[in-house]
């Protein structure tokens, strides 16, 4: 392993005992960034500030070498490619023309980490993200895709039809990215569903992790790795007891979850922690939190609007997931060519957060968790319902108007019917009628997919419950 941490991790029972502001800013390295498996394009590039509108320098990506890959840290997520109707309108299919100028731009920007999984954008994500990548040279980029076979688990398959099932995703993998090798194979989603019991029927009891290892060993994977929600039993069980060497680990963190985890997830600190102390490199995923910390409250957009007015309120985020030594790559869902073209104004070169800096994202994950959202990141793990509730866009909808103060509670309220209008008439905007929380019958057939652990029924009543008040009190 080429690099090392310069703080102590060590956590105690509760693991609650937090990093201090001094240790992060030795551990982030921001005097000179001398820290080793950091390395920067082009250092001449750092005039250009993220949110400035400035051109984008081709040449000054930050880079980290912890694998023995020089890996961007900005990573394109490829669970939200662009989607459009399909010719007979019934169904939606990727727009693979934006997709192949999404990709262009990364590629030519410095991005070259580019994660995908079978079951992303309703199964498309793969072969699209093949299509797009296949007009380069294959040592341009690096793919990253996963064992998704939580859901055959979830389905019921069991023993050798759940190993069959998941041999024929291994392989439709290589067929759909239209390549010979993935550089990085993942475990996904270890800790979701019923944790370690359903941990070990998919991947030991079904020798489906035999199988990966050795694809391994015959170097069609090259890096192996998992990807981590909820039971932290399962993250640590994988980490001290699974006798596998792991390359990497997908984890979610952000500065909201470093402390303020909620729902199954386990706070980042704790995660990222016990990854620097074995030296196994740090995959980062919703750095956002499904773009949450991109549309936050308006109070906290002008809180750091006030620090750094021409810096988005997405890059801060950024930094914060880019600042930790041991992180190799950030990933991002860019949908839109504005939003990849933000986050690579954070991370051409990234600078990295300073102890200040740290700190007032700290106190500001204090402020938010005042104002609780519905911890949902439009993942679309739920989808799809068999009752044609669209569950995200309810959920998204409802966390809009929380962060935007559009939450009517009493008629005494000063804006109570103009927030009542704005609430009711973004709903039916947002979600057709037919799709709408009070179609939801509690089948529960979405929460074991959420890797949050939303209770989703509870969520769909509750919205409901609140949406008619809001109708009645006219």
């Amino acid at each position: 392993m080429e690099y090392s941490y310069n703080f102590s991790c060590n956590m105690d029972n509760e693991r609650k005992k937090a990093i201090s502001r001094r240790a992060f800013l030795k551990a982030a390295g921001t005097a000179g960034m001398a820290t080793a498996g950091f390395v920067s394009c082009n250092d001449a590039g750092r005039g250009t500030s993220a949110g400035t509108g400035e051109e984008i320098p081709a040449d000054s990506m930050t880079y980290r070498t912890l694998t023995g890959d020089k890996v961007s840290l900005l990573g394109y997520g490829c669970m939200r490619w662009p989607m459009k109707d399909a010719p007979e309108g019934k169904t939606q299919i990727v727009d693979q023309e934006s997709v192949n100028a999404l990709v262009d731009y990364a590629l030519a920007h410095g991005v070259n980490y580019f994660d995908t999984a079978p079951p992303y954008c309703q199964g498309l994500s793969e072969e699209a993200t093949g299509m797009a990548l296949i007009r380069h040279p294959r040592d341009s980029y690096y793919i990253a895709t996963k064992m998704s076979n939580h859901r055959l688990y979830g389905a019921g398959l069991r023993g050798k039809e759940l190993y069959d099932a998941s041999v024929k995703m291994y392989n439709n993998s290589f067929k759909s990215l239209r390549t010979d090798y993935i550089d990085y194979y993942l475990f996904h989603i270890l800790g979701s569903g019923n944790g370690m019991e359903e941990m070990r029927g998919r991947l030991y009891d079904s020798g489906v992790a035999d199988f990966i290892l050795k694809e391994k060993e015959q170097g069609r994977i090259r890096k192996l790795g998992f990807s981590f929600h909820g039971d932290v039993r399962v993250f640590d069980y994988m980490l001290q007891e699974s006798g596998i060497p792991w390359d990497f680990v997908q984890i979610q963190l952000n500065y909201l979850d470093w402390q303020h985890a909620s729902g199954r997830n386990v706070n980042a600190e704790y995660l990222y922690g016990e990854l620097a102390k074995r030296n196994i490199p740090a995959v980062i995923m919703e750095p956002l939190l499904g773009g949450r910390l991109s549309k936050v409250h308006d109070h906290i957009v002008t809180k750091l609007k006030q620090r750094e007015p021409e810096r988005s309120v997405a890059s801060w985020a950024f930094r914060f997931a880019g600042s930790f030594p041991g992180v190799m790559t950030v990933l991002s869902g860019m949908t839109y060519m504005e939003h990849l073209q933000d986050n690579l104004r954070s991370y051409s070169p990234l600078h990295p957060l300073t102890d200040e800096e740290f700190a007032f994202l700290q106190e500001t994950a204090d402020l938010m968790i005042q104002y609780q959202t519905i911890p949902c990141n439009d993942c679309k793990y739920c989808m799809p319902c068999p009752y044609g509730i669209d569950i995200p866009a309810i959920l998204l909808h409802y966390n809009k108007c929380i962060n935007e103060g559009n939450m009517p509670s009493s008629r005494q309220d000063e804006n109570f019917l103009k927030a009542r209008r704005a609430f009711l008439v973004g709903y039916d905007r947002s979600v057709p009628k037919l799709r709408q929380a009070n179609h939801c019958v509690g089948c529960n057939q979405c929460s074991p997919d959420c890797p949050q652990g939303i209770n989703i029924p509870k969520e769909m009543q509750r919205i409901d419950h609140f949406v008619e008040r809001l109708k009645q009190s006219k």
